[in-house]
């Protein structure tokens, strides 16, 4: 284990999402990646909502977060805890910044500010609050102020991170930041500082969005006399055509997978590899995850997402877990397409049948609906392939073959299919491809035995009669 992975003090990792919108694909890596941390180090895992944007924090957005983490089971050990409940703290820690004089009130207004920035992009600066306040100023009447953090001019700030190494800021870059809004609500670089403290943080994994943030937060640190959190910043994740991830690259909410038939392991095993590897191995259960991960082993370079590649990962792990777990996701899968499953097979003969086919479990509940209700129409390009004048008689023949069998079972059923073929001097398949299309209205089934079996004697010879019927009525038509 590398060193950076033998932490000095009990490990104590947060996932801190903002509930301004849908739980996202970065954001749960970032919350497995903090999960696998503390599991493999026997520390802390909390979940801390960072609510304090008023305006745009949603409940809905707050149970979208809480739903997604409780699906992925990547529940919290302490938490959920929400900066709203924490006002009274953050204004305690800035009353003793500013009465150490580490921190003042700005009353610069917003045009002010535009000014500034304004005349500094005409000189070719880097447009930053020049600290006109810094020093002190007259209240202005009719404007609150907000309060500053006076950040040191001089020195420089040394993060050592976890990922991508060892990184120095420049304190004469950074310029004196925004720690409380004029309506008294403290800013985010502000908040997580004093959370993270209080809360015993030990290593912050997050976006490498946020690295810029880092050297202000650890001279607020150093202000309060907290000791600094380690910090590890993940790559970003990015869209097949090298831009950031959004929507259109299926940057939806991590429930929408959910909804489409993924596995919750499954995604997080894809999510694992954005970023980190354990030499080629590519599927992952999650104690394995829990056992191997490292934060030191995570790269350094952007992530691409890759939806076939979920897909696949998706189809590994359905095809290795239970059967009885699989058919009550079926089974849902099938409520929510409007299917009434009664009377129809057990779930579990579907998912037997249908696992090693589907990629997703809505993959699998659309393929087998027919399993459960009859269609209204047959797939055209299939019925004018097989069902018509020529075919007739092989449907016949294998209609009166199966009505004679008295033990419905996928082994006699095949034997009557060879049978037949052999009695009409054809392939195998010109003899099952037309009953499955018959049977179930499209070209695509699993082996015609165990679905003829799983249909029920019942409802296949009324479909193959019905098939009959149709190829009559063309012959009339």
């Amino acid at each position: 284990m590398s060193a950076e992975n033998s932490p000095a003090r009990p490990v104590r990792t947060r996932f801190a999402p903002s509930p301004t919108g849908y739980l996202h694909i970065g954001g749960v890596r970032t919350a497995l990646f903090c999960w696998l941390y503390a599991k493999r180090h026997g520390g802390t895992f909390i979940l801390r909502i960072e609510d304090t944007d008023r305006e745009r924090s949603t409940e809905e957005a707050i149970q979208v977060i809480l739903d997604g983490m409780e699906w992925l089971s990547l529940r919290p050990d302490e938490g959920p805890f929400f900066q709203t409940d924490r006002l009274e703290r953050y204004q305690e820690l800035t009353e003793q910044l500013l009465e150490q004089g580490d921190a003042y009130h700005c009353y610069c207004s917003k045009e002010e500010l535009d000014e500034m920035r304004q005349a500094q992009m005409a000189r070719r600066e880097k447009p930053r609050y020049n600290g006109r306040c810094r020093d002190g100023r007259e209240p202005v009447p009719g404007v609150k102020p907000v309060v500053r953090f006076r950040n040191p001019e001089e020195g420089q700030v040394v993060v050592d991170d976890l990922v991508r190494g060892t990184v120095v800021f420049e304190n004469k870059e950074l310029d004196d930041l925004v720690l409380v809004r004029s309506d008294g609500i403290p800013t985010y670089n502000f908040s997580v500082v004093i959370d993270d403290w209080d809360m015993e943080i030990s290593h912050v994994i997050r976006g490498d969005d946020h690295l810029n943030n880092t050297p202000r937060q650890m001279n607020i640190c150093k202000a309060l006399g907290a000791e600094p959190p380690q910090y590890a910043h993940l790559p970003m994740i990015l869209g097949q055509d090298g831009s950031r991830l959004s929507k259109r690259h299926g940057a939806v909410s991590v429930l929408h997978y959910r909804q489409q038939g993924f596995l919750p392991e499954a995604m997080l095993n894809y999510l694992v590899r954005l970023g980190w590897s354990h030499g080629d191995q590519e599927l992952f259960s999650v104690d394995e995850m829990c056992e191997l991960f490292d934060i030191g082993d995570v790269n350094k370079a952007a992530s691409t997402f890759n939806p076939e590649k979920l897909l696949w990962i998706n189809q590994q792990h359905i095809m290795k877990a239970r059967t009885d777990r699989l058919a009550c996701e079926l089974q849902h899968q099938l409520e929510c397409l409007g299917v009434d499953t009664t009377g129809g097979p057990p779930a579990e003969g579907v998912v037997g049948a249908l696992r090693e086919r589907a990629q997703t479990l809505h993959e699998m509940a659309q393929s087998s609906v027919f399993f459960y209700q009859d269609f209204d129409e047959y797939h055209e390009k299939a019925a004018r392939k097989n069902l018509k004048a020529s075919t007739r008689e092989v449907l016949a023949k294998v209609r009166e073959a199966l009505a004679a069998l008295d033990d419905w079972q996928a082994e006699p059923i095949h034997q009557v299919v060879i049978a037949t073929a052999e009695a009409m001097d054809l392939k195998l398949g010109k003899v099952a491809q037309p009953v499955r299309v018959a049977v179930c209205g499209g070209p695509v089934s699993p082996p015609i035995d165990i679905t003829l079996e799983l249909l029920g004697q019942d409802k296949t010879l009324a479909r193959l009669d019905r098939a009959l019927a149709y190829i009559d009525g063309l012959e009339n038509a």
